[in-house]
């Protein structure tokens, strides 16, 4: 049995959408060959998600210049391989082969710290050294709460007056009654998800994407319909086939990383996000844009505010965190979003934590207070691991293209074959953990590439490439490993 006889087909790519998305797919050889390949390599790339209904024979011809006859035989060699599946009434499906070796997603586990292990599968830096006096001051200020009891569901205000002057600053005027203080990033998406999906329902998501969002999309019965990343140079999502699928799928929620994409590096364009504010306000469809990443810029300004600086029409809500700014061990998060939905948020927390810890929202009120003391440091170490670990696999592993990205905590190399499980699984026998591509997939695809994070010290990751070069030379060429024909993808 294959994945699309299991999945219903959520959205369907129109024929001049697949010409788009393959590129130049021609080579010498069967024009029919070539196609095949061009889509199996969209597949494997992730650029071309799994139950997606494609355009038919006939149209697909049209669209790409070439004969039926071509078209045919490329989905009649697809279909064989297990690639593709034709269901009466769904037209045909993109899959993948039952017995084949491709990844698919599952749960992301964060496992202890091992010393012979170098852990590069976990994006998340160490405390900066103004964390203390920030846990000091805020120790100090602590005994004028004391007399309270400690509930406070949507936070304190000291803390959501920084978050809102901190959104004002950026260009977005925020008052603290459409700020909601959560126990972190995931905290955060949980709460919106659970407010706005129930079974059965759709939620739009970037492919690749967060792992935990597809995961917390799951556990509400919702159903994850992935969208890919535009194959232009400012990246980001596909912002037309996002309005298509909002149109063909009416999703309950829309989940998006604009900054500093995990795990791809990309950001959206202004014009982009302009353009994702007007269909938010058209389709009256809650799209959220998680900004944990945001403060992470190591090169270039910042990237424009997702939620744009206008009032908002209540359709864009924007999620925020101090773990990967500051520290992962402060678990404190926080919505920016209309004030009736932050109220409703906060009633919704009271069945899970009713409130954040009082301490740790003292020392992120400080953290905030500092920032412009505390974050040039921060992205001086980080650009200067980015840069070492960009360089340490051009020297070691020359034949992957990693690209460089300009901000957040990761690589999204391209291995140049659909491997990443197999190495993935092979380089922990060579001390070094990774996450292959699938884990941030829908249900499957994105084998040629493995995230890398560089939030180490510099010593982890040499002995992480050195591991990963060791696993890569003991892999070999395996025959399905060929490099394919270049595609259009999102990198």
């Amino acid at each position: 049995m294959t994945v699309a006889d299991d999945l219903p087909s959520d959205r369907r790519l129109s024929a001049s959408g697949l010409a788009r998305l393959l590129g130049s797919w021609q080579r010498p050889g069967p024009a029919y060959a070539a196609l095949a390949d061009g889509v199996r390599s969209a597949m494997h790339a992730g650029s071309l998600p799994l139950s997606t209904r494609l355009p038919s024979e006939r149209e697909l011809a049209e669209a790409l210049g070439v004969s039926r006859t071509t078209t045919t035989a490329a989905y009649r060699t697809l279909r064989d391989e297990g690639f593709l599946v034709s269901r009466q009434g769904s037209g045909t499906v993109t899959t993948l082969p039952a017995s084949g070796a491709q990844g698919v997603h599952a749960p992301v586990v964060v496992r202890p710290a091992q010393p012979d292990v170098a852990d590069l599968s976990i994006a998340a830096p160490p405390a900066p050294s103004a964390l203390h006096p920030a846990y000091v001051t805020a120790l100090d200020a602590l005994p004028r709460y004391l007399a309270g009891r400690g509930y406070e569901p949507l936070g304190l205000q000291v803390l959501r007056e920084a978050i809102a002057a901190r959104y004002t600053e950026r260009g977005t005027p925020t008052t603290p009654d459409q700020v909601l203080v959560t126990s972190g990033a995931q905290h955060a998406l949980n709460l919106l998800v659970h407010a706005h999906v129930g079974p059965g329902d759709r939620v739009v998501v970037e492919h690749p994407t967060y792992p935990h969002a597809i995961d917390t999309v799951r556990a509400a019965g919702g159903r994850p319909v992935p969208v890919p990343l535009s194959s232009g140079p400012s990246g980001g999502v596909d912002v037309d086939l996002l309005e298509s699928t909002l149109r063909q799928v009416s999703p309950r929620l829309v989940y998006l990383i604009p900054d500093h994409h995990n795990p791809t590096g990309t950001t959206l364009d202004p014009a982009a996000r302009e353009r994702v504010r007007a269909l938010a306000r058209r389709h009256r469809t809650v799209v959220v844009g998680d900004e944990a990443l945001t403060d992470l810029t190591l090169d270039g300004p910042e990237p424009a505010p997702f939620a744009g600086a206008g009032a908002g029409s209540g359709f864009v809500v924007s999620v925020g965190s101090a773990s990967k700014t500051y520290w992962g061990g402060l678990r404190v998060g926080w919505i920016r979003a209309h004030p009736d939905l932050v109220s409703r948020l906060a009633v919704l927390r009271g069945h899970v934590d009713i409130a954040s810890a009082v301490l740790e929202q003292l020392v992120t009120a400080e953290l905030l207070a500092r920032r412009e003391e505390i974050l040039p440091g921060r992205r001086t170490a980080l650009r200067e691991r980015r840069d070492r670990l960009v360089a340490l696999l051009a020297d070691q592993i020359p034949s992957w293209q990693v690209p460089v990205p300009a901000g957040g905590l990761s690589l999204w190399p391209d291995l140049g074959a659909p491997v990443a499980s197999a190495l993935t699984a092979l380089a922990v026998r060579h001390g070094v953990r990774v996450l292959p591509g699938p884990a941030f997939a829908v249900d499957g695809g994105f084998e040629r590439h493995l995230r890398l994070t560089f939030s180490e010290p510099l010593d982890v990751l040499e002995n992480g490439v050195r591991g990963l070069a060791a696993a890569w030379a003991a892999l070999g060429t395996p025959q399905d490993a060929r490099r394919s024909a270049p595609v259009q993808a999102m990198v």
